[in-house]
């Protein structure tokens, strides 16, 4: 048996990003999740859907909140490339390392297997030297 997750509305929407529940599905009044299931129903035009994250679902799960309550939107912050100055010259590069020099492999001539660097066959215990 092939265990699937199912899909609808719902998975469209992108985490933490406050979205008219009008514009998503129709459907009754519904309530706030802050203002509690006392509180009075209100339009799909004055609720706001957010898609929040959860640590053993990938897909997260969806709230209603009316604009009182609406959490506030990520704020999308400027990437700043530490290689251009703030003047918008371009600096030097950064140095990079030299690369490793490395050994050639070395076989083992009874077992033909690498042998490491120490140089002793790790399955005969022969010495091979390079």
């Amino acid at each position: 048996m092939r265990i699937v997750a199912s899909s609808d509305w719902r998975d469209g929407l992108a985490f933490e990003v406050p979205v008219l529940v009008s514009d998503l599905s129709p459907g009754e009044a519904a309530r706030c999740f802050v203002c509690g299931a006392d509180s009075e129903p209100l339009a799909r035009t004055e609720l706001w859907a957010v898609k929040h994250r959860h640590p053993k679902n990938h897909s997260g799960y969806v709230r209603f909140y009316c604009l009182e309550h609406r959490p506030a939107p990520p704020r999308i912050t400027p990437t700043v490339d530490p290689r251009r100055s703030s003047a918008g010259e371009r600096r030097a590069a950064p140095r990079r390392s030299t690369p490793a020099v490395e050994r050639p492999s070395v076989l083992c001539p009874d077992c033909f297997v690498e042998v490491p660097a120490t140089g002793v066959c790790g399955i005969c215990g022969n010495t091979v030297g390079a």
